[in-house]
């Protein structure tokens, strides 16, 4: 990292670029940014928004489980509390009578109720308040490590599977006369956005995870012609975003995470009204 200081400090002629704490920041943005531009286009697809946000919000069950077994760091109860729900919502969604979004939205309040149960109790919830708005500046050099390795993985997994992700999406049945596993494709993504949701929460937050994650596919989509141009202009939107509202939050001395999706959120603005004038 020593390395990577010198070079920023020495080529980006910025006063922020002086700080390790906005350097350590904008490397995680090159990183969490192709995460969700990613993920978010096939959450998109599914129509999953009301899904990812349930598991952004179960989060506080898990650090609830963290607080109940003694753990410094709750994110290993939070990961697999958030797993467990991905798994549940997937299996009860494919063999129960209830819709879909029925399905998740039990899950999602019983999560959510629980957890702030536990939390309250002797009036500590305070403590954790710090999870639903997030710090990105907050991130530390071995949380970087392992945003890297979770980015490596969400792009094996996408080169193995995309074709039965989207033949999924598009038509499950025609999927399932294809030979293709779908309860078993739509756990493994369950699994993986959970996991890639849980581990930003600490640095996006709780209460606006869900928008990080659609707002940058949901703008592509507007003016994407292909697949493959929906992926491109997702991941650009979501690295554009995350570069100027961390900037922007270094100046105006805002929410880092929240900034990013007020960014965001100008992209599908400007290629709605795109999409509105050229259509």
């Amino acid at each position: 990292m020593a390395a990577y200081y010198a070079w920023a400090q020495n080529l980006l002629p910025f006063q922020w670029a002086q700080y390790s704490f906005m350097l350590n920041a904008l490397l995680a943005v090159f990183l969490v940014s192709p995460l969700f531009g990613i993920l978010g286009t096939m959450v998109v697809n599914n129509k999953m928004a009301f899904f990812s946000d349930a598991i952004g919000h179960s989060a506080l069950t898990g650090i609830a489980i963290g607080v109940l077994l003694g753990m410094r760091d709750p994110l290993a109860a939070m990961l697999a509390f958030s797993v467990l729900l991905a798994i549940g919502i997937s299996l009860v969604k494919a063999h129960g009578k209830s819709s879909p979004d029925t399905v998740i939205g039990v899950f999602s309040s019983t999560a959510v109720a629980l957890g702030i149960v536990i939390l309250s109790r002797g009036g500590g919830f305070a403590r954790y308040s710090n999870f639903l708005i997030g710090d990105l500046l907050s991130i530390t050099v071995q949380e970087i490590l392992m945003l890297l390795i979770v980015l490596i993985i969400v792009l094996l997994f996408w080169a193995r599977f995309f074709n039965q992700l989207l033949l999924v999406s598009v038509n499950p049945s025609l999927a399932g006369s294809r030979g293709i596993k779908v309860l078993y494709i739509e756990i493994i993504f369950s699994v993986i956005m959970a996991i890639v949701v849980t581990i930003s929460i600490q640095w996006v937050g709780i209460l606006i995870i869900n928008s990080l994650l659609i707002l940058p596919a949901a703008a592509a989509r507007n003016i994407a012609g292909n697949m493959r141009q929906y992926h491109v202009i997702a991941v650009l939107i979501a690295i554009i975003s995350g570069l100027t509202g961390l900037i922007l939050s270094y100046y105006w001395g805002t929410a880092t995470g929240a900034t990013i999706v007020l960014c965001a959120s100008l992209f599908y603005v400007l290629t709605l009204w795109g999409y509105a004038k050229f259509n």
